[in-house]
């Protein structure tokens, strides 16, 4: 097993290198095939999803239709990736940061209705109760 980096991501997505662009096409067919077996972190996803909206300006919805895809591939392994796919899914839709939707996502998946925050945005979550310490 293998490693993959942020700028893999980033290269495939923005074909702002066409080589690089390429050979990294190239990495997550072989993925999605079985025949290279990888694992990221939580932090590579983060940073992904805060290049692609910040540097690049890429909407949110565009970034769950690039992002959903490679997260459900088979070589792929990522700890947490259903809270990943969840997330991405709440980023989409909302206006919240993809912290807050991570963050959400967690609490969803393991029931927990109640949140201490200073964050007013939670206010908007059905189910969730904001209580402020």
């Amino acid at each position: 097993m293998k490693f993959i980096d942020t700028n893999v991501f980033l290269r495939y997505f923005t074909a702002d290198d066409p080589e690089k662009s390429k050979n990294s096409l190239e990495l997550l067919k072989k993925i999605e095939n079985g025949e290279e077996t990888v694992t990221t972190s939580s932090l590579v996803i983060f940073e992904t999803i805060f290049t692609l909206e910040h540097s690049y300006k890429v909407s949110r919805s565009d970034i769950l239709q690039l992002l959903g895809p490679i997260l459900n591939l088979r070589g792929l392994s990522l700890e947490n990736k259903s809270i990943f796919i969840e997330a991405l899914k709440i980023y989409s839709e909302e206006t919240f940061s993809f912290a807050d939707a991570f963050n959400i996502a967690v609490m969803k998946k393991m029931n927990i209705k109640e949140i201490y925050s200073y964050d007013g945005d939670f206010d908007e979550i059905d189910g969730i109760k904001r209580i402020e310490p």
